[in-house]
């Protein structure tokens, strides 16, 4: 089929008959040159002038040719340009794809450094937490411990105080008797 985006097919009833020209007769012909007197009467017009049926053909061949030529050109260099645009493409996404592992793994390492420090942290303040604990419960243990030995003291004095008022009030009432 001819492209039409060729000069000479500007007028669509040209490129009609090229084009059924071209596909009716074989591609490659030769061109010859004669005089009106060489070409066969079946060849020629009713006013005698001779048909270049054969030479039509030929040159639309070989401009269907180069067009075809021109037309599978631009093709070809399209589909380059679309395999080295898609080469960059996909390099552009590999690229990007290595940036975003090389963010991941430094991702990684950040928060794996951050949560052994966090563990760190975590033992150190559960190491401390059980000896406050234990702290805790001595001190509770002696505070009672001593409550009780206030206790006992008091009422200890309280019992002394009473012996004492006891022997005092004794003392009076048999110096009085």
């Amino acid at each position: 089929m001819i492209p039409l985006d060729y000069p000479h097919l500007g007028n669509p009833a040209l490129a009609s008959l090229l084009e059924n020209i071209s596909m009716s007769q074989p591609q490659s012909q030769a061109f010859l040159f004669v005089s009106s007197s060489d070409i066969p009467m079946e060849h020629t017009t009713i006013s005698g002038m001779p048909e270049f049926i054969n030479t039509t053909t030929s040159i639309s061949n070989n401009s269907s040719d180069e067009a075809e030529e021109h037309h599978l050109g631009i093709i070809d260099e399209r589909r380059k340009r679309r395999m080295i645009s898609n080469r960059e493409s996909a390099r552009r996404s590999r690229m990007r794809k290595q940036r975003h592992l090389d963010e991941l793994c430094s991702q990684v390492l950040r928060l794996r450094t951050q949560n052994h420090r966090l563990l760190d942290k975590l033992n150190h303040v559960s190491e401390s937490h059980g000896r406050v604990v234990q702290e805790n419960a001595r001190l509770k243990e002696e505070t009672s411990n001593l409550r009780k030995m206030l206790m006992d003291l008091q009422i200890g004095n309280n019992q002394t105080i009473l012996r004492g008022f006891e022997d005092i009030s004794c003392n009076n009432s048999l110096s009085h008797s």
